[in-house]
């Protein structure tokens, strides 16, 4: 069971962003985009998860277009994180984690429902939110909240787009690790674009690296993060060491390539 993209194309005007992007995210797997700005992370993550229509090829989630599906049907296959939660009126974060049952419901929330609302706090340890307003949240607690709703909606694919960029470390690694562990069972597979190269060491089964548009390269951790590839798409040198818990980057400061 698969998450397919091959050949996509996406771009806006005249400018093409990504040209013949292939990726796979299996279930029980995490998969990392890697890339600097302007690479076409964020535009690959909008367009899988149906925001932009493709300019071309297909995305296919266990065989079947995705680009076809209802609203509702698309809602529980994929569950989409954006890089920044912009609540458009009041509402508390109780309600607004239950909203990601929205595709489930046919007249009202079933004791089911407030179960995996319940259970997606539980793993974003935000109870002390949850009779909150979103809107008096902080940027990183806001955060948190989108990625509960999106525990709570149960997809078949997770698709987060920076979702550590408003987090400070100890969150980063509790929403990566949060993730990983609901995928571990293999009834779910994630696709996560991510700006720290040492997130994605630790968390990753597979990296796709992107520059320019297109795939630069693409593997495990360990053979996509290497010392020629960050200077290839990053312009930066660096050193790859060993540490107690794996590799990790040491990016060289002063010796940025020019």
């Amino acid at each position: 069971m698969t998450l397919t993209v091959r050949g996509l194309r996406q771009g806006y005007g005249d400018e093409e962003v990504l040209r013949g992007i292939d990726l796979d995210v299996e279930k029980g797997k995490l998969v990392s985009v890697l890339g600097p700005n302007g690479s076409g992370k964020s535009t690959l993550i909008r367009t899988v998860c149906n925001i932009l229509s493709p300019r071309g090829g297909t995305i296919e989630a266990d065989g079947v277009s995705v680009t076809g599906m209802s609203p509702k049907d698309f809602s529980r296959v994929v569950g989409y994180v954006p890089q920044k939660y912009v609540p458009s009126d009041y509402m508390k974060v109780f309600d607004a984690i239950l909203l990601g049952r929205a595709p489930y419901i046919s007249w009202s929330y079933s004791d089911d429902d407030f179960a995996h609302a319940d259970r997606a706090i539980d793993m974003m340890d935000i109870w002390d939110l949850a009779d909150k307003y979103v809107n008096d949240l902080s940027g990183g607690q806001a955060q948190k909240v989108v990625i509960a709703r999106a525990l709570a909606q149960d997809p078949e694919y997770f698709i987060l787009d920076e979702p550590t960029s408003a987090l400070d470390l100890k969150n980063q690694m509790t929403a990566l690790r949060t993730v990983r562990n609901v995928i571990s069972d293999g009834r779910s597979g994630a696709l996560v674009a991510l700006h720290d190269l040492n997130l994605a060491i630790h968390f990753s089964d597979e990296i796709v690296m992107l520059k320019d548009g297109l795939v630069h390269a693409r593997g495990k951790p360990e053979e996509v993060i290497t010392e020629q590839n960050i200077s290839e798409v990053y312009g930066v040198r660096s050193e790859i060491l060993e540490g107690r818990d794996g590799m990790f980057v040491h990016v060289l400061e002063d010796d940025c390539l020019q």
